[in-house]
């Protein structure tokens, strides 16, 4: 903190347009703990509107840069968003059924949810968002983003003043007890990361063992959980779409000891194993996911409907 507040007093505005920049494009260095910090400075050596403007801006150049990453690579730029972070793995699946149903407006609320605001814009440029609506809304999302953690410094600035102070006091001991609770959230967040796809473990077919039963006398059926989105790109042949809500559906007439193959694109498989766990819980006694989902089965060289292997 001691060192934030050294950067901010050297170089202003500056120090906060790189801090949002960076953090926005996916460095995990929080860029909240300074927008709140120079919001309760505001008066003092700028204004709040400048600083609202700043934030936006930086924020806006991050955005726009991985806006154009999903318009050139497409859902494997989401993927790749989903693999390196921290967040649940359904993000995917996730962030795709709420941009399906509110479009280019989820931007405005992107940033305030856990785990959506850079795969939101990689989204929107790979559902080939207009890069007006694109503009607009990201920067009403990144606004209010900003605007509320500038707003709470202001609000709050003699309780962040009395807390710098104490910081300001301990020193060195200051710096380490920020270091550590950033320390901790980082680990937090992947611990429950870690026992949800504990709660998930059962056995996986591969995709070599999937070939040899679609071409048997008895294929299993397959389901694949992925959005209408990532099902344009290709899909296993006979492949039968399932909603995340509605598990049963494509399944529920028939008999409880069919094979059942569940796929998806998210890492470690979570979508494809959650559903394959409802089926289980309903009685379906034959199911199992895909390891490495449809990417395996595309780096296997095996065909799809809809797609290129």
């Amino acid at each position: 903190m001691q060192l934030a507040m050294s950067l901010l007093a050297q170089y202003g505005l500056l120090f906060v347009f790189l801090n949002v920049l960076v953090q926005q494009a996916g460095v995990p260095v929080p860029s909240y703990p300074t927008l709140i910090l120079t919001g309760a400075m505001a008066g003092q050596q700028h204004s709040q509107l400048g600083l609202l403007l700043v934030a936006t801006v930086a924020s806006l150049c991050a955005d726009t840069a991985w806006f154009y990453a999903g318009q050139r690579y497409g859902s494997r730029m989401v993927r790749t968003i989903c693999r390196i972070s921290l967040s649940p793995d359904t993000c995917i699946r996730q962030t795709e059924n709420i941009y399906l149903r509110w479009g280019p407006k989820t931007l405005i609320v992107a940033k305030l949810l856990p785990g959506l605001g850079s795969v939101a814009t990689t989204l929107a440029g790979a559902m080939r968002t207009p890069l007006p609506a694109f503009l607009i809304f990201d920067a009403l999302g990144a606004m209010l983003w900003s605007g509320i953690a500038i707003s709470l410094g202001y609000l709050f600035r003699d309780a962040v003043s009395d807390v710098l102070n104490v910081l300001t006091a301990l020193g060195r001991i200051g710096l380490l007890l920020v270091t550590i609770a950033l320390a901790l959230f980082i680990l937090g967040k992947w611990w429950r990361r870690r026992m949800l796809i504990m709660q998930l473990r059962m056995a996986r077919v591969s995709v070599d063992e999937l070939r040899e039963l679609l071409d048997g006398t008895q294929p299993p059926i397959v389901l694949d959980v992925r959005s209408t989105i990532a099902q344009a790109d290709g899909r296993i042949p006979g492949a039968l779409s399932v909603q995340m809500d509605a598990p049963l559906a494509p399944v529920a007439d028939l008999p409880r000891n069919t094979e059942i193959i569940v796929y998806c694109s998210c890492p470690n498989e979570i979508s494809a194993a959650k559903i394959a766990k409802a089926l289980m819980m309903s009685g379906y006694s034959r199911v199992r996911p895909l390891a490495g989902g449809i990417d395996a089965w595309r780096d296997a060289g095996f065909e799809v409907d809809g797609g290129q292997a």
